[in-house]
């Protein structure tokens, strides 16, 4: 009975009992046990009336914890844009029929959710706080300026002022996309690494960012760390022109001097790292500081390249 309430809206008494095989007294005895498990379930007398299960001031017994709620939330959103399970329908029914029960505050969550979640190609979970993802996607919802401690993959640690635009998992991480108030452009957050969150009530007009651009710039977050065949291109270009090239894969150049940017390119091995490279800007000169042995497979890569062309 309590999940056919869950699907319909409402239900003919009458229906209830045929779709049970059960007399319409039993229909009414299970309805009044249900009331008492703390299920609201609101009745209409007549000839037309019926019942239709209501939210409630607090989460049934015996079901979930308000952080599983939020949990569950989460989980049913990805697997909904993932297309797990069978796909959209039936993960965003469960979802329903979770919001349908919540109290207004859990709910406020699980819609935020709903709005500020989007993935970028998930593998599997990631061990994070569901009551911080819940106040970043409110917060995302609502348009409000945060504030939280962090520490960057470098080991800094600082308090960081952010206007949170979007949640994000991928792969073994979330991440929380938004724009760092004091650094004045874009960031890109490991929300396992992000704690003590306040929320200002400062409102602020969200930014332009296609949604391409949220994922693109978790690709970077995910690739940035000191990897096996990292090099260090110095580019003759100035920082700006870099910067404004790369685009979020522009992270960590630095300015060598006025007119010359180093700019770390990240790779497993020497064959990503040359694909590294290729991207930088045609006719830009270039050094690397790419040592042996990997310099000289390289130089033997590109070797054969230069002989299969010609």
């Amino acid at each position: 009975m309590l999940n056919l309430l869950q699907t319909h809206r409402h239900w003919a008494g009458a229906e209830l009992a045929e779709r049970l095989g059960v007399t319409r007294r039993t229909v009414r005895r299970d309805i009044e046990r249900l009331r008492e498990l703390g299920y609201r379930i609101e009745s209409t007398p007549g000839a037309a009336g019926g019942y239709r299960l209501e939210a409630g001031a607090a989460l049934p017994p015996l079901l979930l914890t308000d952080d599983e709620a939020v949990a569950m939330a989460i989980g049913l959103r990805v697997a909904a844009a993932q297309r797990l399970v069978d796909g959209h329908d039936t993960t965003l029914t469960a979802l329903a029929k979770l919001e349908q029960v919540l109290p207004a505050p859990l709910r406020r969550r699980v819609n935020a959710l709903a709005d500020a979640v989007q993935p970028a190609g998930i593998r599997t979970g990631a061990a994070v706080s569901p009551e911080v993802l819940g106040e970043l996607a409110l917060a995302c919802r609502d348009h409000e300026r945060v504030r939280f401690d962090y520490t960057a993959a470098s080991g800094e640690q600082g308090r960081r002022r952010v206007e949170p635009y979007a949640l994000a998992p991928a792969d073994r991480h979330w991440y929380l996309v938004g724009w760092d108030v004091d650094r004045d452009d874009w960031r890109t957050f490991r929300i396992d690494r992000l704690s003590d969150v306040e929320h200002t009530r400062a409102r602020f007009e969200p930014r332009a960012l296609k949604p391409e651009e949220v994922v693109e710039r978790v690709r970077a977050a995910r690739s940035w760390g000191k990897r096996a065949g990292e090099v260090v291109a110095v580019l003759d270009l100035p920082l700006a022109q870099v910067v404004d090239y790369f685009g979020p894969w522009g992270k960590g150049a630095e300015a060598v001097d006025p007119g010359r940017t180093s700019w770390p390119v990240g790779g497993g091995n020497v064959r990503e790292t040359m694909g590294g490279l290729s991207w930088i800007p045609a006719g830009v000169e270039y050094t690397t500081n790419l040592g042996e042995p990997e310099r000289t497979e390289l130089r033997e890569i590109v070797t054969r390249m230069l002989r299969a062309l010609a």
